[in-house]
């Protein structure tokens, strides 16, 4: 899945067009008649390509999908580079990119419902946690990771290298409340979006309190057995009097 991904970016400017007329078509196909029930000569016909031409681009419907994902990941980044330029307050940043996360998925919010449906099996290969979707994943918690890292937070230590993993599961979370908001384009989850990025930034504010240094272990701990390379602790040089890295 990878090498369909990056071969992406060598393609002519009339290769990239046809590539994404048959994503195009088979996300309207996905709208109409759901993942399952959409064939690749459907979404062929539907392109006004050839089989042949459709597998070329795609050698199957969950390369479709992946790239979909990762055109969102890239459109997500492209939204949020001009606001991120000079902005240093981390509850500004993190508010930006998760409100662009929700605008460059804004048109597809019918189409993703059924594409939910199919991702939403641990087993299968367009489950966000799999090993199909690990350039999108990892591109996504790098790019999380500068979010952060731009900002003039002060954050603990220990909590620094998996804080971009927190945020991609924070990510997905939302993801999932936006398929379900049924209000007028989606203005509860960005709502939502503006509760919790202020709730995520004060609790980071208060996360080297006595009272609350167990339960981020706990927290730690938890997240490290769900990502795939545990992080490594940044130097010692880059921490502060409190235990906290200065980003």
């Amino acid at each position: 899945m990878t090498d369909t991904l990056a071969g992406a970016s060598a393609l002519s400017g009339r290769g990239e067009r046809t590539r994404e007329r048959i994503l195009g078509a088979a996300l309207e196909l996905f709208r109409e008649r759901g993942y399952d029930a959409t064939t690749m000569r459907m979404i062929a016909s539907a392109a006004g390509v050839s089989l042949g031409n459709s597998y070329y681009y795609f050698p199957s419907k969950d390369h479709l999908v992946q790239a979909f994902y990762w055109r969102m990941h890239i459109d997500r980044v492209e939204a949020s580079r001009q606001g991120l330029v000079g902005e240093r307050d981390l509850l500004r940043r993190l508010r930006l990119v998760m409100r662009a996360r929700l605008d460059v998925v804004g048109p597809y919010h019918a189409v993703s419902g059924t594409l939910f449906r199919t991702a939403a099996d641990p087993q299968s290969p367009l489950s966000p946690f799999s090993a199909s979707s690990g350039s999108t994943r990892r591109a996504s918690i790098d790019f999380l990771r500068s979010v952060v890292a731009g900002s003039d937070a002060r954050i603990p230590r220990d909590v620094a290298p998996t804080l971009p993993h927190l945020l991609w599961l924070y990510e997905l979370g939302l993801v999932l409340f936006w398929l379900h908001d049924r209000s007028e384009h989606q203005r509860s989850s960005y709502e939502l979006v503006d509760d919790t990025t202020d709730a995520i930034v004060r609790l980071l504010s208060l996360a080297n309190l006595p009272g609350l240094r167990a339960l981020r272990k706990r927290l730690l701990h938890w997240v490290s057995d769900l990502i795939e390379e545990p992080p490594s602790l940044p130097p010692a040089t880059t921490e502060g009097a409190e235990g906290e890295v200065h980003t």
